[in-house]
């Protein structure tokens, strides 16, 4: 069974702007050599997980688009939840994917690699941006392992890579914290029984009742 969401949602997360903030910083001491500029969509392409958090934020971006662009982003988001559902029947009952193995994600998203971001525009422009998950506020930072650096994309595997320094690391770890801190509180408060789903699931304006703790409240994350 399905529930129509409230209408209202909780108040904004500033864990969305100091992401942002910590990647422009980033940017400008790697000396503006990534290439996550406008018109570079590749990251957009492809299935991934969000979380709860970023479902709310979505969903508030949702709210304030032209009814057209919204429907049509819908839509598309609709489309590949049928898709999900009939490669992963498990869906039908729970959409999160916590208790997922690794091996499990992996093959339904190399399955489903092609599949644009419902968001992502003809012209390759984000049609939510500024409400844009917390993973593409950070995407195209140089991965560090403490040994060696590398690309976070293929398109980072042909450029020269520097070392992001320590204090923007340990910053990205204390935003990390803070992310597993405010979906937690998330959880509880709304009775939400999980913390990640793939990324067409936080499109949806209706959340199955099985995917909330039986007698919790609101069914909104």
């Amino acid at each position: 069974m399905k529930v129509n969401l409230p209408g209202t949602l909780l108040p904004p997360s500033t864990l969305f702007d100091k992401t942002a903030r910590w990647f422009e910083r980033v940017n400008a001491f790697l000396r503006e050599s990534l290439p996550c500029t406008q018109g570079c969509s590749g990251c957009c392409v492809g299935l991934f997980p969000v979380t709860i958090l970023d479902r709310q934020e979505i969903q508030r971006g949702l709210q304030r688009l032209p009814d057209e662009q919204r429907k049509r982003i819908e839509r598309t988001a609709a489309a590949q939840v049928t898709a999900l559902t009939t490669a992963a029947p498990q869906l039908n009952t729970n959409r999160f994917i916590d208790q997922w193995a690794e091996e499990d994600i992996d093959q339904v998203i190399e399955r489903f690699e092609a599949w644009p971001c419902p968001a992502l525009e003809p012209d390759g422009t984000c049609g939510l941006y500024e409400f844009r998950p917390l993973v593409c506020r950070s995407m195209g930072v140089p991965q560090d392992d403490g040994i060696r650096v590398s690309g976070a994309c293929a398109v980072q595997t042909a450029v020269p890579l520097i070392r992001v320094s320590k204090a923007f690391r340990e910053e990205e770890n204390h935003l990390a914290g803070m992310e597993a801190e405010e979906i937690e509180a998330l959880r509880l408060r709304t009775g939400i029984v999980g913390e990640e789903l793939f990324l067409p699931y936080a499109f949806i304006r209706s959340l199955k009742r099985e995917d909330a703790v039986a007698g919790s409240g609101s069914l909104d994350p």
